[in-house]
């Protein structure tokens, strides 16, 4: 009765299942369970429930019928044009409901619930109903969308069209629906793939809905070689997502009264990134070519007087991010919050969270859509972590919660945090992983446009910590002494205007500067790079947790004092495990001499962090836990390498070419101009003291850069010798990255003294203040 009840309240409201979950504070897929009658929540978000739409727990349940108070809104009230258009290019749960037989859509959802494999019959039924749906919203072609590790999104398009006769129709088929067969050996395998072993397969995962985009209806898939190794960064995060599952609710099964059978990791991921004028953008051969400046002096302006941030919008950035929202809603990607950035031309966009796979490919689809929204707007949309020298770089904040099937976010410490000790019990398994696994997060952070990033007072730095906050803190310190938190913190913020009304506070301050901070109730990750996959970073936590789960669940299983045993076993978590947090100025100097008193990693560059992922500890825990294999983990070690140092060889090729086709001859056009004018001036017996002082100082830079050029030159082609990808990275963390700093240098020294009529690019300036 719950389950038909509480699909009524949500449609008499004229709710979707995302909008009602974000109402409750739970996930889609949560009220998707509750709608089937396959979960049931606990009392407290039942109570929630009741309270929220004026009802009682009982006639939720069944046992009374409908309260006489409650308005009569059985005729809906009509949709806004955003709730009609939101999820409308979605194949989703409603989609599914009206369009499937009952026992295909209940088959389907016990596919996606409980793994139970589709019949080719039943797989038919589902394509056929999907390439319906597709063809009156006007696609002709189908895809299997995938996420290989070139770390964007790839597609091959098929059309529906069959000849049939001398006719054709409109086919699809269940095999096209659940396989593909794309070639795996054009994409970074590894090594796994040899250019002759070329068959890969897509394989279709319904726990994430169909879409259509340019009018092509694409299926979310995985993407595997023919002889089973996972090609692409969906394959592992849903492998760990199963880990995850499994320990978490091993673990909970112990607290008495658990009704828990299954928990999930949730997302929301914060995208920043910057718009530039597209005129100008096409005038800089770096950006094209690389992402971001690989010369340009500051402006005289930058991020200095804090003005940009939270600023006003401007009139064509506005429209830009009112046209994204629409094109975002219709693919159900549920964007929320949008705002300048700190850096002149800098903004970012926050969606509510979403189940962690869902949340993934949302992301990647977000990326896309900024890229082609601004093109739309004759703007172009930069997602390198650093674009401009000298002022913020964008990173993605990787906001991460557990979700249990009640409803319940097991991150949330509640009223009481130092008596709710399942909360606490989980914070301390969460301490425990990211100590021991301070190096897999940090890779998971780790690339060549990173490196840019990482501590410049705008990003936490390399060393991973753990921020949890004064009320967490004291609570964790007063279980490492086994003596009871007496602490009690004032809830209500005085402002000193009585007109104001009152605040209630959350528990803790926020701390930017921290890569790994608690932030009410989920952790936020904030070393990503904005131009990074989430799914990386989400795999590792999700198995580093469930490892330390795992290890949770066998010390406390069979406890005749449950409670006591874990009080015992969170004392000695913290106190080996305490290095970890840190609740200051991660940017400190101090901070980094302490962490390394402390024991904790600094791996500065990507070419120290990414080796880390096929240590054998780390193999060893993917292994366990089915996230990856053995081989699986080399050979994703090595295709990261090969990223890092192929992104730096074409920065560096790309260099070179325009110090010597574009910058010199400049340089030299302005020599040839202040030479004209000492003769000139020497003609008429007149002083040229100033301009010789110039035309010295020109002089020089431009020796220090035809030197500086032919270094790094000589230094790509050694790179390109170089066959092993650990020794390709380690050289161009040691030589290419130096070579490239020092002519940059030069270079814009040069900028800030050579006539602007001469220099051959746009400045930085121009590029930071094109979009008016």
């Amino acid at each position: 009765m719950f389950s038909k009840r509480i699909a009524d309240i949500r449609r008499q409201n004229g709710m979707t299942q995302a909008q009602f979950a974000e109402i409750l504070g739970v996930s889609t897929g949560t009220v998707g369970m509750w709608e089937s009658g396959k979960r049931e929540p606990s009392s407290e978000t039942l109570t929630g429930i009741a309270d929220r739409f004026g009802l009682t727990v009982d006639y939720l349940l069944g046992r009374e019928g409908r309260i006489a108070q409650l308005p009569d809104i059985s005729a809906e009230t009509p949709k806004s044009e955003i709730e009609a258009e939101f999820g409308s290019m979605v194949f989703s749960d409603s989609v599914m409901r009206e369009r499937l037989p009952e026992r295909t859509y209940r088959m389907l959802k016990e596919s996606i619930d409980l793994g139970h494999d589709l019949t080719p019959a039943i797989a038919d039924v589902i394509a056929n109903a999907m390439k319906d749906w597709a063809i009156q919203k006007g696609a002709t072609h189908f895809t299997h969308w995938f996420q290989p590790m070139t770390g964007i999104t790839a597609e091959k398009h098929d059309c529906f069209l069959k000849p049939h006769g001398d006719k054709v129709i409109m086919e699809f088929s269940g095999k096209e629906l659940i396989k593909g067969e794309p070639d795996a050996s054009s994409f970074p395998s590894g090594g796994l793939r040899a250019t002759f072993e070329a068959r890969g397969y897509t394989a279709w995962d319904p726990t994430s809905y169909a879409f259509i985009k340019d009018g092509t209806l694409c299926i979310p898939t995985a993407f595997c070689s023919y002889s089973g190794e996972a090609l692409d960064k969906k394959t592992p995060l849903l492998r760990s997502l199963e880990a995850l599952d499994t320990e978490a609710v091993k673990l909970l099964s112990l607290f008495p009264g658990n009704r828990i059978k299954k928990v999930c990791a949730s997302v929301g991921a914060e995208q920043e990134y910057f718009l530039i004028d597209r005129n100008v953008y096409y005038n800089r051969r770096d950006l094209l070519y690389t992402g971001r400046t690989l010369f340009g002096a500051m402006p005289p302006k930058g991020q200095e007087l804090e003005d940009h941030y939270f600023g006003m919008i401007k009139p064509r950035v506005a429209a830009f991010m009112k046209d994204l929202d629409r094109e975002l809603w219709k693919l159900g990607i549920p964007a929320k919050t949008e705002h300048n950035e700190v850096a002149p031309a800098q903004h970012e966009l926050a969606p509510v969270f979403e189940e962690v796979n869902v949340a993934t490919d949302h992301n990647q689809l977000t990326m896309e859509k900024l890229k082609t929204v601004a093109q739309r707007h004759d703007m172009a949309c930069l997602l390198h972590e650093k674009p401009f020298r000298g002022i913020n770089g964008s990173g993605k904040h990787n906001n991460w919660s557990l979700t249990a099937d009640t409803g319940e976010n097991l991150l949330k410490p509640g009223k009481e945090p130092a008596k709710n000790l399942r909360f606490l019990l989980i914070l301390c398994a969460v301490i425990k992983a990211v100590d021991e696994y301070q190096d897999l997060l940090r890779m998971a952070a780790a690339t060549a446009g990173n490196d840019n990033r990482l501590g410049a007072a705008e990003a936490p730095p390399a060393i991973i910590s753990m921020y949890l906050g004064e009320e967490l803190s004291d609570i964790i310190a007063s279980i490492e002494k086994g003596e009871d938190y007496k602490g009690e913190r004032e809830r209500s913020l005085k402002t000193g205007v009585h007109s104001l009304p009152e605040i209630r506070k959350d528990s803790s301050d926020r701390n930017r500067t921290s890569p790994f901070a608690f932030t009410g109730n989920k952790f936020e990750f904030r070393m990503l790079g904005s131009s990074q996959s989430i799914a990386g970073a989400n795999f590792i936590l999700n198995t580093i947790v469930a490892e330390e789960f795992s290890q949770f669940y066998e010390e406390l299983k069979g406890k005749k004092d449950f409670t006591k045993a874990c009080e015992k076993l969170m004392s000695r978590v913290i106190k080996e495990h305490k290095r970890i947090l840190f609740d200051g100025n991660n940017y400190t100097g101090e901070w980094e001499d302490e962490a390394e008193r402390r024991g904790l990693l600094n791996l500065r560059t990507g070419a120290d962090a990414i080796p880390t992922f096929r240590d054998e500890k780390n193999i060893d825990l993917f292994v366990k836990h089915g996230v990856f294999t053995r081989n699986e983990v080399i050979s994703r070690t090595d295709i990261m390498l090969e990223d890092y140092a192929k992104i730096l060889h074409i920065e560096a090729n790309c260099m070179v070419r325009m110090a010597r086709q574009d910058i010199m001859p400049a340089g030299f056009k302005y020599e040839e101009l202040l030479t004209k004018c000492v003769e000139g001036k020497s003609r008429c017996s007149l002083p040229a003291d100033t301009e010789i002082r110039i035309l010295e100082k020109v002089d020089g830079l431009m020796a220090e850069i035809s030197e500086g050029t032919a270094l790094l030159d000589d230094a790509v082609e050694t790179l390109s010798t170089l066959k092993v990808p650990i020794e390709q990275a380690e050289f161009c963390r040691d030589m290419i990255v130096p070579l490239m700093a020092s002519l940059r240098k030069s270079v814009d020294s040069l900028e800030v003294i050579c006539d602007k009529k001469v220099w051959p690019y746009p400045s930085t300036g121009a590029l930071i203040f094109s979009v008016k």
